[in-house]
């Protein structure tokens, strides 16, 4: 990974150069910010540039047989850690590092939950475990294949449990000869204070929109959308690139929201009996839709999370308060109308009632009736009053 590659920046990419230099380079450094700012691929551009023997004021040569290796995520003094599931025949990091390498190589960015779906695996219990704080021992114990550092990058070490992470202690303060940590945290408040006490912390700040806009321009994303979803990802690469990612089903979600509102507010609150008829018949379908298998309880959640962000988005609206809205063009669009609806009057129960149907489809419930018990609440409350 070279610094040029890493989108923005451009402080903590100086601040690295500038320590390598000058020969200041700390034994354990721990970088930390939100997913998806570029923390891991720094400290990937960092451990290439402290081990090229023909890097520049500003990079790594890009060309050598060690940057080749380190680009690769191949070289033999390049070691990382990382939460796994243990299973019968899989135990340790090495055993996933294919899958590692290829999540790197290919998404570049990516969080907990992309790293997941890359194991095949649903839970959220992935672990760095004791067993890896002696791989991590003997690795580093080890003569440098060549002049330069031997790097251990570990991810997420808050995923450390305690036997791992008390076993590592007295190796981060005192590790081997031209042996450095990198420590790649989102959340370093649960690392152990003995931990963090042993590393020089560098804290990545979120990116800013006009970057993010940048960055999305150059994949081809239209300008004007592009905007629109930098603001929307607040700071983060990652989340502005799965907003991207998920433009159509984006417009899926929005018109099942309008859907589900629409219909409501007919049913609710004009008189004409026809045409609450067939808006009670199109929630009816809806909820059937929306409870179809098909769909699933992953999507399922996911609409009633974007709907609760929908709602929340047009009571602010109502507040008169642009700088607080997140919403895409197609949204605004809808909620020009629709937001005066959402007030001190209905947005609590609103929220609840969304949040209920969340809670109630995690925990497997009857999809059908969870919908449509969400679309009767919707018709009482949808005409409630302001306060």
């Amino acid at each position: 990974m070279l610094f040029k590659d890493i989108i923005g920046q451009e402080a903590t990419k100086q601040q690295l150069r500038q320590a390598v230099r000058e020969g200041r380079i700390p034994h354990a450094q721990l970088f930390t910010g939100i997913a998806g700012i570029g923390k891991l691929q720094l400290a990937l551009a960092y451990a290439q540039y402290l081990n090229c023997p023909n890097r520049t004021e500003e990079d790594s040569c890009g060309t050598c047989p060690t940057c080749l290796q380190f680009q690769h995520l191949q070289h033999p003094d390049l070691h990382f850690a990382f939460p796994i599931v243990k299973t019968d025949d899989y135990n340790r990091c090495d055993d996933y590092v294919d899958s590692w390498r290829e999540i790197i190589l290919k998404k570049h960015y990516f969080d907990l939950d992309d790293w997941h779906k890359a194991l095949g695996v649903e839970t959220k219990q992935s672990m760095i475990y004791e067993k890896e704080s002696q791989e991590i021992i003997h690795k580093l114990s080890l003569k440098p294949y060549g002049n330069g550092y031997k790097v251990m990058i570990i991810w997420q070490p808050e995923k450390m449990n305690a036997d791992c992470a008390n076993k590592l202690l007295k190796l981060l303060e005192e590790p081997p000869a031209q042996t450095v940590f990198l420590l790649v945290s989102e959340h370093p408040e649960l690392l152990l204070t003995t931990i963090q006490s042993r590393v020089q912390t560098i804290r990545v700040p979120r990116l800013p929109d006009e970057t993010i806009a940048d960055a999305l321009v150059q994949k081809g994303i239209a300008p004007d959308h592009a905007a629109d979803i930098a603001r929307i990802a607040n700071g983060s690469y990652l989340a502005a690139q799965k907003k991207a990612d998920e433009s159509e089903e984006n417009q899926v979600e929005l018109n099942d929201f309008i859907a589900l509102f629409r219909n409501a507010f007919t049913v609710g609150v004009l008189r004409d009996p026809q045409k609450k008829y067939e808006s009670l018949k199109a929630l009816r379908k809806w909820s059937l839709d929306m409870a179809d298998s098909k769909v699933g309880r992953e999507k399922q959640k996911h609409f009633l999370q974007y709907a609760q962000q929908q709602v929340r988005e047009n009571y602010i609206r109502n507040l008169a308060q642009p700088d607080l809205n997140y919403q895409l063009a197609a949204e605004r669009e809808f909620s020009v109308k629709f937001a005066p609806f959402i007030h001190d009057g209905n947005v609590e129960e609103i929220m609840n009632q969304l949040e209920l149907a969340e809670r109630q489809i995690e925990q497997n419930g009857n999809a059908k009736i969870i919908f449509f018990d969400l679309c009767l609440q919707m018709i009482v409350l949808i005409k409630k009053p302001k306060k």
